[in-house]
């Protein structure tokens, strides 16, 4: 939490959410937010939207949905405020505390839901969302990160994913064919640096938890098991430590070097990609305006990571925002409709259009793929059964804590085995599990 110039916006959104998972997990816990117990029908209604880089695209779409809501709401009127990146999680954590200066409706990280609730901000919609005629069309990855103990607090209102960025010249120059599989990926990435030392064959970075976890999915692994608050860390099986495993192998001389790569984070290998520094990396359809403005515009495609079987994908972390009402509004009735109407198919596909936000609804997805092609593997990523974590209140802090990167970093480093380090990183991810009750 974007292409060309309107794109590169959800690159800066998806490093806005990172932000917000930090100081989520240093906020302190909310009073008292219960239900107002009011469902007034008319008045103003206060939305908390996020603040973009260059916003007015995003606000011209919103604009247009304020307007179609209030048509059809007489009586009822909406306050937007674009509130900034670095203080929302304090602002909307504030907002839990203080029911009589929150808004009725919030825009927040789609890997916030659990802590939200756990916090008592977030009203449950469920009712609604069923009876929501265009929800059956969400995404089911979409919908889980609305969906907490079975219960819905919010509707999905974009989504990022990450697949294979390749350069399209070397693979000529080398004679080389697309990957099928993730052994291929890792011969040929070795392939490509043995042929030119100056290459990162795929660039790969020990802080880069997005990208490695495709592959510890992909290999039947989990990075927890449960629900709620009986959640238990999974990163120490044998199906995730084969993924480990198979991520922490691509670091090294034969491919991207530790003492270089073991520090990088998804940022700096789509960098590294786009300024001509690697033939492959693993980014996201965010990523694409900052490939589009580096060297080797032109010289690129992109298709879906491969799995481990040939013809598979590797399931992706779905990343993006979603829309919430809060439970202490007075206007229950008004901001789920106003929620909707946000996150509605024609409002997503307006934001895709003016920010490249890509919708939550498989058929909108569809339709925006068709007017912008390159969004095409990015959306059979999502179709293939894209990933989200576990949805506990505890992976804010999990996240905060760099539990993930430390281990990928000690693994590649040689400080610890896959064994060690994952067993280490699972005793972390519990200690989280059981303090977040």
């Amino acid at each position: 939490m974007k292409l060309s110039a309107p794109r590169i916006r959800a690159a800066r959104t998806a490093a806005a959410l990172a932000a917000l998972v930090v100081a989520t997990a240093c906020a302190p816990q909310t009073s008292d937010n219960s239900s107002s117990g009011k469902d007034e029908k008319s008045g103003t209604l206060r939305v908390w939207l996020f603040q973009e880089v260059g916003n007015k695209p995003k606000e011209k779409v919103v604009d247009a949905a304020v307007a179609a809501f209030e048509k059809a709401h007489k009586g009822a009127r909406v306050n937007i405020e674009y509130i900034p990146v670095e203080t929302r999680a304090q602002r909307i954590k504030a907002a839990f505390n203080d029911p009589e200066s929150a808004p009725d409706v919030i825009e927040y990280g789609n890997t916030d839901t659990a802590g939200y609730v756990k916090d008592g901000g977030l009203a449950d919609i469920s009712g609604e969302f069923a009876a929501w005629d265009e929800a059956k069309d969400t995404d089911p990855t979409a919908r889980q990160s609305v969906t907490v103990d079975g219960k819905v607090y919010g509707a999905p209102y974009f989504v990022g994913v990450r697949a294979l960025y390749y350069r399209t010249d070397v693979f000529k120059e080398l004679d080389l064919t697309v990957p099928k599989t993730q052994a291929e990926l890792a011969e040929t990435a070795r392939r490509i640096h043995a042929a030119k030392p100056d290459l990162y064959g795929l660039a790969v970075g020990g802080a880069y938890t997005y990208g490695a976890m495709p592959f510890i999915w992909a290999n039947g692994g989990e990075l927890a098991q449960g629900k709620g608050g009986s959640y238990a860390s999974a990163i120490d099986s044998a199906e995730a430590r084969k993924g480990i495993k198979a991520y922490t192998s691509l670091f090294g001389d034969t491919n991207c070097p530790a003492a270089k790569c073991a520090g990088m984070g998804g940022n700096d290998t789509v960098t590294a990609f786009a300024s001509g520094k690697a033939a492959m990396a693993i980014g996201g359809d965010f990523s694409h305006a900052a490939v589009e403005a580096g060297t080797v515009k032109g010289r690129y495609a992109v298709v879906p990571l491969p799995g481990v079987k040939a013809g598979s994908v590797a399931p992706a972390f779905a990343g993006g925002n979603n829309l919430g009402v809060l439970k202490s509004t007075a206007h229950r009735t008004l901001a789920v409709d106003l929620m909707e109407q946000l996150a509605s198919k024609k409002t997503q596909s307006e934001l895709f259009d003016a920010m490249g936000f890509l919708p939550t609804y498989t058929d909108v997805r569809e339709q925006v793929a068709d007017r912008e092609p390159f969004v095409a593997p990015f959306v059979k990523t999502l179709a293939s059964g894209a990933r989200f974590v576990p949805a506990s209140p505890a992976w804010a802090q999990i996240d905060a804590s760099l539990v993930l990167p430390t281990m990928f970093q000690e693994i590649v480093s040689g400080k610890k085995d896959v064994a060690k380090a994952s067993a280490d990183a699972a005793k972390k991810m519990n200690d989280a599990f059981s303090s977040a009750g």
